[in-house]
């Protein structure tokens, strides 16, 4: 806060400033974490912090902010990492709604696609903030330096590892366009009962995920194969008639959310390539599903965070992670 300005005046001015930053802090923690309900703890716990720091002495509050939500989320990445050895089944990020807002606050929309979050889970929180903040929001490589206290040249050591991970794991994809119509395409024949069409659809390594952490229904193991991803998505007959598709726009693609008895139930999206698609990912788990219908009510608009308290879901963990 500057002299001569009041208390309140300050508070206001902090406000201002953090909201107009909040969707680059939002998705830096999303991409990091991969979990839309922790990126929103961390950058609430970073809101609090930014309200209680000597503000005079920041000289660049984008950096602060990016550096304080950047820490905060590598210490939370490293405890849901032994948390999620305990999940039921296949863990997958929760999807984010991305109509208004494609980038999710990014330079650009990359390491945002749910398939590629799922490979980025396999980096350290570490090198997951690095190539994260170089790729998506196009940080200087001695910025990212500051904000991991790396050198420079380790912060590109860094980069370069997780690039190659990611290269060797990755596949290339179709654009947007092709996705909404394989997905189409899919859930059509999925509806119809249809295997030949879906096999027709799907790479001979196709694999099917269901986050449901041990929900009655949702496989815990992947199902591996072509003819194994087809007859599973037409495995239970009285599935498809009693919900209702609607389409969605989450990470960037298109997806569906399936709607039993008036409550969304599932997500369903897809990854492919101009092979065919070799992902089919199902959310079932509820908290998940809730995330997601949260994400879409989301607004880059000013709210109360100077009343709100920090959750109790990430309070322990954050507490750790010393002021910037």
């Amino acid at each position: 806060m500057h002299p001569g300005v009041s208390p309140v005046d300050g508070l206001n001015e902090a406000l201002s400033v953090f909201v107009e930053l909040r969707p680059r802090l939002f998705g830096i923690a999303y991409r990091v974490l991969g979990s839309a309900a922790e990126a929103e703890d961390v950058v609430q716990e970073a809101w609090l912090r930014w309200q209680r720091t000597d503000r005079s002495g920041v000289v660049n509050a984008a950096a602060f902010l990016s550096s304080t939500t950047t820490r905060l989320a590598i210490n939370v990445a490293q405890s849901a990492r032994v948390r999620r050895e305990t999940y039921i089944g296949p863990w997958l990020p929760e999807p984010v709604d991305t109509s208004n807002d494609p980038a999710v606050g990014a330079e650009n929309a990359e390491a945002l696609e749910l398939a590629l979050l799922l490979v980025l889970e396999r980096l350290s929180p570490t090198e997951r903030a690095a190539y994260v903040l170089r790729e998506a929001f196009d940080y200087a490589y001695a910025d990212i330096a500051a904000m991991l206290r790396l050198t420079p040249v380790n912060v590109r050591k860094v980069v370069s590892r997780a690039r190659r991970h990611l290269a060797a794991e990755q596949r290339e994809t179709v654009d947007a366009a092709e996705h909404r119509e394989l997905l189409d395409a899919f859930v059509a024949a999925a509806r119809r009962g249809d295997v030949t069409s879906l096999e027709a659809l799907l790479t001979p390594d196709a694999v099917s995920l269901s986050d449901g952490n041990g929900m009655r229904g949702a496989a815990r193991v992947p199902v591996l194969g072509r003819a194994r991803v087809a007859n599973l998505s037409t495995a239970y007959p009285r599935f498809w008639p009693t919900v209702e598709v609607r389409p969605v726009q989450a990470n960037g693609r298109s997806g569906v959310l399936l709607i039993r008895d008036g409550r969304p139930s599932t997500f369903m999206t897809v990854a492919a390539t101009r092979r065919g698609i070799h992902q089919v990912m199902w959310i079932f788990t509820p908290e998940k599903i809730a995330a997601f219908l949260s994400s879409r009510a989301r607004r880059d608009h000013a709210c109360d965070w100077s009343s709100a308290p920090v959750a109790p879901s990430v309070a322990g963990l954050v507490s750790a992670v010393p002021a910037t």
